[in-house]
């Protein structure tokens, strides 16, 4: 069965080209289908999901295009936490949020909505949504490596890198949006032996029923982890 959910959600800046829209508009509505996402997941018994939501390249986009997303961020953010607080959605007040990545390299205040979110929802049991921040699978691995080196460990294996990652779970699918079929330096390590989807779909497009397809095909596959 399914626990694990991973996605590269591509395609918002393609979605608003297509409609003649701003692209800032292509990731509000991507946003939107993130909300939409949290709550299929959980209907579908998923308990946790990592979402692609800002590499390391990211950063090297135009400044405008970048502070268009720490804006909408800082919105998407204020939304949730306005939500927890209110406790009205039973859904959102359960989800235990986690954000992976070098997170030290955004703003003041990006940084101190982060630092909300996860202290007023460490203690929730429900879906667990790590939202990939700042983050680069290469940059991972060596973070962890630095940590393991710090701590002046001596046996080193696979366990002692797993459990030094920014993430230590590994997703049984991944899926991604937006009809590109690479990686782009998402969970190298912990989608080693994960299932791939690639969608045609833009992210703001996707829907229940496609998270329900990528379930259903992941449970007709035979796992072979390598052998």
């Amino acid at each position: 069965m399914v626990k694990h959910v991973a996605i590269i959600l591509d395609g918002n800046r393609r979605y608003a080209k297509s409609r003649n829209l701003p692209l800032y508009k292509g990731h509000y509505a991507g946003a939107q289908r993130v909300e939409n996402l949290m709550k299929w997941a959980n209907e579908l018994g998923v308990e946790e999901l990592t979402l692609y939501s800002f590499s390391m390249q990211n950063f090297k986009r135009p400044k405008e295009q970048v502070s268009d997303l720490m804006k909408l961020f800082e919105v998407f953010f204020r939304k949730v936490l306005k939500i927890l607080k209110e406790g009205k959605d039973r859904l959102i007040k359960m989800i235990r949020f986690n954000f992976i990545g070098r997170i030290h390299l955004f703003p003041a205040h990006i940084k101190k909505l982060i630092k909300d979110l996860v202290s007023k929802t460490r203690k929730n049991n429900g879906l667990k949504v790590n939202f990939a921040f700042g983050y680069g699978g290469r940059e991972e691995i060596v973070d962890a490596v630095r940590r393991i080196v710090k701590k002046g460990v001596k046996k080193i294996d696979e366990k002692t890198i797993s459990e030094n990652l920014y993430l230590n779970s590994e997703p049984e699918i991944v899926i991604r949006t937006g009809g590109e079929q690479r990686t782009s330096n998402f969970l190298p390590w912990q989608s080693t032996y994960s299932e791939w989807f690639f969608l045609k779909k833009m992210w703001p497009a996707f829907n229940k029923n496609d998270l329900r397809k990528a379930i259903n095909s992941y449970e007709l596959r035979e796992r072979r982890f390598g052998a």
